[in-house]
């Protein structure tokens, strides 16, 4: 499984995960308002009122209509949210998580395994972890998946290389193989790779040339 980080001249922005999310640490606790808190603060409101200017039945019941209309609001979005939640498994995803302890903030990256719905709240499992879907900070595209990959093995392969100095004919289809490759990418591919990595790769090229050439000479 590939995990994603933002790229910058062809190479990785570090970054740090915090241990847990900040608002998944808090999920023990929901916050959504249903009938029955309406019930507790409509007895609280009977029996703190004012005996000689009671509240009247009307007034009542136009605040159990705002009320309703506030929990069918909290219930669509709980829908929505538990509908886009479903929609992420299987796909790359960048979380923005603030740490509970230290206030920092970081950036987690890493496929959407599965979803779960608590307290009136969806969170994504990512990494054996599970974060808020308030976290979601960027849904990442094949293509960065693609590039991110490309370039991986691109850079390893340009490793298995001898030193430009020493370097031989029998490391041509290795170093044609890598030519081919770097042809063959897209320009938003290559900005994956760090201009030193390209910078090598002419060197390797040039190197090679030149010793086709001398063995032609012979």
């Amino acid at each position: 499984m590939s995990l994603v980080q933002a790229v910058a001249d062809g190479k990785l922005v570090e970054s740090t995960a915090s241990a847990t999310s900040l608002s998944a640490s808090s999920s023990s606790s929901s916050n959504s308002l249903d009938k029955d808190s309406f019930l507790q603060l409509l007895v609280a409101q009977m029996k703190y009122q004012d005996p000689l200017e009671p509240t009247s039945n009307t007034e009542y019941i136009s605040q159990f209509a705002t009320f309703s209309e506030l929990e069918e609001m909290q219930n669509m979005r709980t829908s929505t949210d538990m509908a886009r939640a479903q929609e992420l498994v299987g796909k790359q995803v960048i979380l923005k998580v603030t740490s509970e302890t230290t206030g920092n903030t970081d950036y987690v990256s890493g496929m959407v395994d599965y979803t779960i719905f608590e307290n009136g709240k969806s969170f994504l499992s990512v990494s054996g972890k599970l974060y808020s879907l308030d976290d979601l900070d960027t849904v990442v595209e094949p293509e960065y998946i693609e590039a991110y990959d490309l370039a991986t093995t691109f850079v390893t392969d340009l490793g298995k290389l001898p030193k430009v100095g020493n370097l031989n004919v029998g490391n041509k289809n290795a170093v044609d193989a890598l030519e081919k490759t770097y042809t063959g990418m897209t320009d938003y591919q290559k900005t994956f790779l760090a201009k030193e990595v390209v910078t090598s790769l002419k060197s390797y090229i040039a190197k090679m040339d030149e010793l086709e050439k001398l063995e032609e000479d012979a």
